[in-house]
């Protein structure tokens, strides 16, 4: 079957704080990219670090002027071991938890975080 996400943006509106975030909760890199162009002259970009796996799905923290980070947009899962394990993380890194684990039966556990930008995503465990 053809992967449905190939790539996903998660916007900003502080770019170092987002990476703080994202390396603190999910101990993961990031690769800054920059962007030289006209359109984008203010944008900045971080690349979610991966393991070269053609399979995977990629992935970027973005901060440009059009647009704007929040709660209502698209909401992507991070896959994750063991969910508890990062909801621990969450609040010392600077967001919220907005659902505590939750049984979704054959398909694993989920929860939903805010991130330092305030967009909600979602955790994901197959166990």
């Amino acid at each position: 079957m053809k992967r449905v996400i190939d790539w996903f943006e998660i916007y900003t509106s502080d770019f170092d704080r987002a990476k703080k975030f994202y390396t603190t909760v999910f101990d993961c890199g990031f690769n800054e990219t920059t962007v030289n162009n006209e359109r984008h002259s203010q944008m900045r970009y971080a690349i979610f670090e991966s393991s070269e796996n053609k399979q995977e799905i990629g992935g970027a923290l973005v901060r440009m002027d059009e647009a704007k980070p929040g709660i209502g947009g698209v909401l992507i899962y991070f896959a994750t071991e063991e969910i508890n394990t990062v909801l621990n993380r969450v609040k010392a890194a600077g967001g919220k938890v907005i659902r505590r684990k939750l049984n979704v039966g054959d398909f694993g556990s989920i929860a939903l975080i805010e991130d330092t930008e305030g967009n909600m995503i979602g955790l994901h465990a197959k166990k």
